[in-house]
C-alpha cells in the first residue's frame, strides 16, 4: 500500500476527516484488486471504487482520520513540491517486505517490456531482445527509496534520465519477476 500511494495515491482533508485515494487503472484488473485489499485490510471501513467518466480511471477511496498518521508524508500541494522521506517505522517495515514495497511502487509507476535493437555485424544485421523494467517518478526523492530498495535485494539499476530508473540486468530482471511480473 506504501508504494501504491507514493506513486499514484494521495490523503485529502476534509472537515472531519480525511480521505485516502489510490489512482488505479481499470485495465489492470490484478493490480486494482491487490490494492483494494491493501486498502482495506488497513482501513475500519470498506474502501469505494469510484471511476472517473469517460477513462479508464478507478480511483479507490477510504475515509478516516488516522490516515496522515500511516502516510505523514501527506501535504498541501503535489509530492513533487515537498520533501519526501519515510519514517523510521516506515523504513522499518519496507525493510522487513522490500519485495512488496517495490511491488506496489512498479504496479503505479512501473513498467516492463522488451528493449529491442538491431546492431550491424560483419555478416549483416543482428537483432536483440531482452526485458527490462523502468520505474518512472518525477520525484528524485521517491526515486531514491525505490533505488534503495532496489539496493537492499541485489537488483542492478541505472538512471535512464532525470525520471527513468531502468533494470535490465538479466539477473535482476529475472529476481522482479518472482515476486511483480507482468502488469495484469
Amino acid at each position: 500500500m506504501l508504494g501504491q500511494y507514493l506513486g499514484d495515491g494521495c490523503v485529502r482533508d476534509h472537515a472531519r476527516t480525511h480521505s485516502l485515494l489510490v489512482a488505479c487503472d481499470a485495465y489492470y484488473p490484478d493490480i486494482l484488486e491487490l490494492a483494494f485489499g491493501a486498502v482495506r485490510e488497513f482501513s475500519p471501513r470498506p474502501p469505494a471504487l469510484s471511476y472517473v467518466k469517460g477513462t479508464r480511471g478507478v480511483r479507490i477511496v477510504s475515509y478516516w482520520k488516522a490516515w496522515p498518521l500511516f502516510f505523514p508524508q501527506h501535504g498541501p500541494g503535489s509530492k513533487l513540491d515537498r520533501k519526501i522521506e519515510l519514517v523510521d517505522w516506515q523504513t522499518a517495515i519496507v525493510d522487513e517486505h522490500p519485495q512488496a514495497f517495490l511491488r506496489g511502487l512498479l504496479h503505479s509507476d512501473g513498467s516492463r517490456c522488451m528493449n529491442t535493437f538491431q546492431m550491424m555485424l560483419k555478416d549483416g544485421p543482428k537483432e536483440y531482445s531482452y526485458p527490462r523494467y523502468f520505474f518512472t517518478n518525477y520525484s528524485a526523492d521517491i526515486q531514491a527509496i525505490f533505488c534503495r530498495t532496489c539496493d537492499r535485494l541485489g537488483i542492478r539499476w541505472s538512471r535512464s534520465n532525470w525520471r527513468n530508473i531502468s533494470i535490465s540486468h538479466r539477473d535482476s530482471v529475472a529476481l522482479l519477476d518472482e515476486f511483480v511480473g507482468a502488469k495484469t
